[in-house]
């Protein structure tokens, strides 16, 4: 049985992968990483999850959804210590994004790496329309 399925693609990798795929009124979203606009990673993880984050929202703002829609979401991380570390800081983005306490499943891995070396954090969710 074939699906419908509504996909957007963006970016220089279009041709590769898609950023987002809803089937039916469930949104799956391609981890995002933070990233500026020009590639260059955030310098930190507190900025890699802030820019995460905006990236997410944008691939949102194309479903006409918000972070609210967001049920379940996926952190992959190539330091662990270092996200602890810098908890407080890292988890206020989240609360930011989230416009307060988190109402979703979260997982958290740690991974040997992203795909640029300069990466610390991506971010995978799956949003409910």
């Amino acid at each position: 049985m074939a699906i419908s399925k509504e996909v957007y693609s963006a970016g220089p990798y279009n041709n590769i992968y898609a950023q987002a795929v809803k089937v039916d009124d469930t949104l799956y979203i391609s981890g995002q990483v933070g990233v500026k606009h020009d590639g260059s990673p955030g310098a930190n993880i507190v900025e890699q999850t802030q820019l995460a984050y905006a990236n997410i929202k944008h691939v949102l703002q194309q479903f006409d959804a918000s972070a609210k829609n967001i049920v379940d979401e996926t952190w992959f991380t190539t330091d662990m210590k270092d996200l602890m570390q810098q908890s407080e800081a890292v988890f206020a983005s989240r609360s930011e994004f989230y416009g307060g306490a988190a109402e979703v499943c979260q997982t958290l891995v740690q991974v040997t790496a992203l795909v640029m070396p300069e990466l610390l954090l991506e971010i995978k969710c799956v949003a409910k329309l």
